[in-house]
Parts: C-alpha cells; sequence; structure tokens
C-alpha cells in the first residue's frame, strides 16, 4: 500500500475488482475511522477507491493520528 504525502494529508488511491469490494473496504474503514474518531474523506467510484487523511482541528496537517490510522487500513489491505 503505498500513501502519497503532502504537508496537509496523506492519500491512498486503489482499485478493487467491483463494486462490492470496494464498498466493502470502505465499510471496514469506517469501522476503524469510528473506532478511533478520526474520520477520513472517502470517495468511491465504481471500483476505485481515495482516502484522504488530515487533521483538521491541528490546521489541516498530518499528525500522528493520521499515521496510525493509516497504519491500521494498511492493516486491513494486509488482510
Amino acid at each position: 500500500m503505498s500513501w502519497q504525502e503532502t504537508p496537509s494529508a496523506l492519500r491512498f488511491d486503489t482499485a478493487f475488482t467491483d463494486f462490492a469490494e470496494a464498498f466493502a473496504f470502505l465499510t471496514r474503514v469506517a469501522a476503524i475511522a469510528e473506532e478511533m474518531d478520526h474520520h477520513p474523506d472517502m470517495s468511491i467510484s465504481w471500483n476505485k477507491v481515495t482516502l484522504v487523511l488530515t487533521t483538521h482541528s491541528e490546521g489541516s496537517t498530518v499528525t500522528e493520528l493520521d499515521r496510525r490510522l493509516a497504519a491500521r487500513i494498511d492493516e486491513v489491505v494486509a488482510g
């Protein structure tokens, strides 16, 4: 899994075999985000998913919280 980092966000783009697989992935990410009380921007277009992590309360910058969420998402991808 490859995250692109800018000063203001971590971004991940990926594709799945179909919409159902992409949606299932986002459902797992949503559960983790709720648990951590840190919610990414998520978008889906058929089988393509984009996640953007940033901490708005810290001036829309990347923080350790974003890195921890990204690591948890990496675990989902690794299965």
